[in-house]
C-alpha cells in the first residue's frame, strides 16, 4: 500500500479506462483538425491578472475556485481554470493575428483546475478539449463550432445530448438590459454577496444554481427583448445555419455562461443521463476578450467540452466504445536462444506497424501463456528448443485455439497480412 495518494478532488487515469478517455479526446479532435483548426498547447499556469480581467473578477471561478500562488520571486500565478484566456494570450503573444490569415483557428486538450467540492462529474482536476476562431466576426464561424461538436459527440454514439442557444447581446444593448435586471433584482429577497455580484454583473446571478434564488428569478427581464436590430439578425442567422446543416437545438433565453467575456452567441451542450452536472461542455462568442487583456479588438468564438463528462454521458447511455487492442501479438520465449531470436522478431514487428509485446522476466510456458492471454492479443508466437532446431515458430490464434508451425523468417509477413 503505498504512502501517497491522489490529491482530494483528483484521480488518476490508469488502464484501461485510460483508453477510453483518449478515444473522446481523438473524437473531439477529428472534426477540428479536418476544418482547418491547428494544435495549440498553453503552460498549465498563468498570471492571476490574465483569468482576472478575461474571465471576471465578480466570478466564482476567480472568487472562488481558483489555485492562485506567488512564486519565489513574487510572481502571482494561477493554475489555469479554463482555456480560453490561455490561448488567446498565446496567439497574441505570437502575433498569430498578423499573419494576415483570419481567423486563427486554433484546437487545444489539457488539464484544469478548480477548487470545488468534489462530486462526480466536478472534480479539482479535469480535462477539456476546445476550439478557437479567433479574429472575425462572423455568423458561420459559430455555427461552425457548434456543427463541430455536434458531429463529435455523434461520433461516439451519443444521442441524447441538448445543445441550448442564446444571445447575450452586445456593448450597444447589453447595458440597457443590464440597467433593468439590476432593477429587478434589487427588489429580491438576495443575500449580500448575490446582490453585490449583482452591482457587478447582473448576468452571473442568473446563473446561480441554489433553488432558493431561482425560485426568485420568475419573471426576470429576458435578454432576447433587449437585442438591437444587429444582434438579433446575427443571432437569427446562426440559428438559420445551424438548423439548415441538421442540427437541432432549444433556444435558452436564460442561457447565461459563467464566464464574464461572452457575448452574443452563447450555447451549452447538456446530458440529462448526468444529474445535476449536466453540462458536457458549452461555448460562445467573446468579442471583447482581446481587448481586455491588452490585445487588439479581435472578435472571436469558441467552445470547450470536458472529457471527464463525455465519458460518464457514454456510460449514461451505455455506449461501448470500439477500442484497438494494445497488443495484437505476445512473444513467448522458452530459453535463451528463443529468447534472442523473439525479442528481434517484436522489434521487426513493431517496426512493421503490429502492436507486439513480449514474455519479460523468464516466465515458464504456462505462466507466460497466461500473460499472453491477459494482454488481449490475437495471436501468441510460442519459441522453444525444437522449433529453433527446425527453423519455425509456434504461431497459436488465441480466439480460436488453432496453432501451426511458421518459418521464423516469415513470421512477420504472416502476421502483417492476417492483421490486415
Amino acid at each position: 500500500m503505498s504512502t501517497f495518494k491522489a490529491p482530494k478532488g483528483t484521480y488518476d487515469l490508469i488502464p484501461p479506462d485510460s483508453a477510453r478517455y483518449l478515444a473522446v479526446r481523438e473524437a473531439i479532435a477529428a472534426p477540428l483538425r479536418g476544418s482547418g483548426y491547428g494544435y495549440i498547447e498553453t503552460p498549465g499556469f498563468e498570471n492571476v491578472e490574465l483569468f482576472a480581467r478575461g474571465v471576471g473578477e465578480s466570478t466564482d471561478i476567480v472568487t472562488k475556485e481558483m489555485y492562485a500562488f506567488e512564486t519565489k520571486g513574487g510572481d502571482r500565478l494561477a493554475l489555469r481554470p479554463e482555456g480560453t484566456a490561455s490561448v488567446l494570450r498565446a496567439a497574441l503573444e505570437a502575433n498569430l493575428h498578423k499573419a494576415g490569415n483570419l481567423p486563427v483557428k486554433l484546437w487545444y486538450s489539457g488539464s484544469y483546475y478548480r477548487y470545488e467540492r468534489p462530486q462526480k462529474g466536478r472534480y479539482r482536476h479535469f480535462s477539456q478539449v476546445g476550439a478557437e476562431a479567433i479574429g472575425a466576426e462572423d455568423p458561420a464561424l459559430d455555427a461552425e463550432l457548434i456543427i463541430l461538436a455536434d458531429q463529435a459527440y455523434r461520433s461516439l454514439g451519443l444521442s441524447e445530448f441538448r445543445i441550448l442557444l442564446n444571445s447575450l447581446g452586445d456593448k450597444e444593448c447589453r447595458p440597457v438590459y443590464r440597467a433593468a435586471l439590476q432593477d429587478f433584482l434589487r427588489g429580491l429577497d438576495l443575500d449580500e454577496d448575490t446582490l453585490r455580484r449583482a452591482e457587478i454583473n447582473p448576468l452571473r446571478v442568473l446563473d446561480d444554481k441554489r433553488e432558493a434564488v431561482q425560485k426568485q428569478l420568475t419573471g426576470a427581464p429576458l435578454l432576447r427583448d433587449y437585442l438591437c436590430d444587429a444582434c438579433k439578425a446575427y443571432h437569427e442567422e446562426v440559428r438559420e445555419l445551424v438548423t439548415a446543416a441538421g442540427v437541432a437545438f432549444e433556444d435558452d433565453p436564460r442561457l447565461v455562461r459563467g464566464l464574464d467575456y461572452y457575448t452574443r452567441t452563447t450555447f451549452e451542450f447538456v446530458h440529462d443521463g448526468l444529474g445535476s452536472q449536466s453540462a458536457v461542455g458549452g461555448g460562445g462568442r467573446y468579442d471583447g476578450l482581446s481587448e481586455m487583456i491588452g490585445g487588439p479588438a479581435l472578435p472571436s468564438v469558441g467552445w470547450a467540452l470536458g472529457v471527464d463528462r463525455t465519458v460518464l454521458a457514454l456510460e449514461a447511455e451505455g455506449v461501448e466504445l470500439e477500442l484497438p487492442a494494445t497488443t495484437s501479438v505476445f512473444a513467448v520465449p522458452l530459453g535463451e536462444e528463443a529468447r534472442r531470436v523473439l525479442f528481434a522478431k517484436v522489434t521487426e514487428l513493431r517496426k512493421n506497424g503490429v502492436a507486439a509485446d513480449f514474455a519479460y522476466g523468464g516466465k515458464g510456458l504456462k505462466a507466460a501463456m497466461k500473460a499472453a492471454n491477459r494482454s488481449g492479443a490475437r495471436y501468441a508466437l510460442v519459441l522453444g528448443e525444437r522449433d529453433l532446431a527446425e527453423g519455425v515458430v509456434q504461431l497459436k490464434d488465441m480466439e480460436s485455439g488453432e496453432q501451426s508451425a511458421v518459418g521464423v523468417n516469415e513470421i512477420v509477413a504472416e502476421l502483417a497480412a492476417r492483421l490486415g
